[in-house]
């Protein structure tokens, strides 16, 4: 056994998909569920597959999810962990209100489809961070042997795959498959732990553990022969194009491409989302100057600076509850811990250190990033006397790859518009910057 071990070490020197577990395939309800409302618990079976395990096993159209595995759904989140953890092939418990009743089943779900690509190969992998959780990693290669360049995906801060499994059609989802199918690059992407088929938590996981597994992928990218390591692309999406810099310059990337991003402390960020969502509301200035003040200031201070959850400020102050947007120990179903390191992480810093050529792209209905944080970022460069980089500042783009009339469009989640051009800028600016 020793014996063993030392040869495959010596065989895998430090390419991490080595020691990675492998990975059970998440399980499909192949039924359409609607997300808990965050009014009443549960989640509503909407449609269901009449071939499906679901089916069979007597659960019906309308009823409502109410515990998965002994989870009790009430919110968004944790019908988002609930649903990440159920894996193909293994006894899941499903318990379901009716009317009245209480219907409790055990049954075996099927594995969710993989994701299908044209014209590219595409590898579902792993790695196994520092932390002892095995990822999963999904990369698309053209077909041929190399080498390619390469786009590094970076995502946003939300407990959501990265993976365009079938059904899945939003915007975003569309920019990673115009980006896999067409750059001619390879692309890849890692799952945060506790999303698709990876382990953990993505609730509780921190903001170092998160990074940590990024960084476990960027050395599995680099040991792939097909790969040209001197031509990887760093592509960061909102709170990934703040971290583009910091993996651009840990690895020595060819360059990076920052799509809406921020520049300042998190503090100051969540102040200033705060203030335009007062302003889209339709709220006074008058108003807005003493909500900021007397809730949003204090509340932001109190958990960024202070490091307390909003359990513990709102126990403290029991007034701010009725301003409060967000869970007890909870962001944007993130943990407060995540924030506290976040506030601590210098992003500023690393665009400081950046050489390579930066291409960043801020949409002009972005409400949840300022204009003002991108242009910052340009003045550092001009300032760093860096000679290549960009800011586009793209016409009625928001935050999700989508061309909305205003701001208020894309806050009330209105369908919006896609071009062409929103994935196709971003494959032309990577060959500009690896040519």
């Amino acid at each position: 056994m020793k014996k063993t071990l030392i040869t495959l070490l010596i065989f895998c020197g430090v390419i991490p998909q080595c020691l990675s577990q492998a990975l059970k395939r998440r399980a499909s309800f192949e039924a359409k569920i609607l997300w808990p409302d965050n009014k009443t618990p549960g989640a509503k079976i909407d449609e269901i597959d009449e071939k499906s395990p679901l089916f069979e096993a007597g659960f019906k159209q309308g009823d409502i999810i109410v515990s998965v595995n002994d989870r009790s759904i009430v919110s968004g989140e944790d019908w988002s962990a609930a649903t990440y953890r159920i894996r193909a092939y293994e006894e899941t418990t499903i318990v379901v209100k009716r009317r009245t009743n209480k219907i409790s089943k055990t049954l075996v779900l099927n594995p969710l489809p993989k994701e299908q690509n044209s014209n590219v190969d595409t590898f579902y992998e792993s790695v196994t961070n520092d932390y002892g959780i095995t990822q999963r990693v999904i990369i698309t290669r053209p077909k041929g042997n190399g080498p390619f360049p390469a786009i590094f995906l970076i995502q946003g801060l939300s407990c959501s795959t990265i993976e365009k499994y079938s059904g899945r059609s939003n915007n975003w989802v569309r920019l990673i498959k115009d980006i896999a199918e067409k750059s001619n690059m390879v692309l890849v992407r890692v799952d945060k732990p506790g999303v698709g088929d990876s382990e953990g938590d993505c609730g509780k996981t921190d903001f170092k553990t998160e990074i940590n597994g990024y960084e476990a992928a960027m050395r599995l990218l680099k040991s792939k022969s097909y790969i040209n390591t001197n031509k990887i692309i760093v592509y960061g999406n909102s709170m990934g194009s703040a971290l583009a810099p910091y993996f651009a310059n840990k690895f020595n990337a060819a360059g990076i491409i920052s799509d809406g991003t921020f520049f300042k402390s998190w503090y100051e960020h969540m102040l200033e989302i705060e203030r335009r969502i007062l302003e889209i509301e339709g709220k006074s200035q008058t108003e807005i100057y003493h909500l900021m003040n007397t809730v949003y200031i204090p509340i932001y201070y109190e958990m960024l600076i202070k490091k307390k959850s909003y359990a513990h400020i709102i126990k403290e102050n029991p007034l701010f509850q009725k301003y409060h947007r967000h869970q007890p120990y909870h962001m944007y179903g993130r943990s407060v811990e995540y924030y506290h390191q976040v506030q601590d992480f210098n992003f500023a810093a690393e665009w400081e250190r950046v050489k390579v050529p930066v291409r960043i792209r801020w949409g002009t209905n972005d409400w949840i990033m300022t204009e003002n944080d991108n242009d910052m970022i340009i003045h550092l460069l001009e300032k760093s006397n860096h000679t290549d980089y960009q800011l586009y500042k793209y016409p009625k783009l928001d935050h999700w790859s989508t061309i909305h009339p205003d701001y208020s469009s894309s806050f009330n989640f209105k369908p919006g518009q896609w071009e062409d051009k929103i994935s196709q800028q971003i494959i032309d600016w990577a060959w500009e910057i690896v040519r």
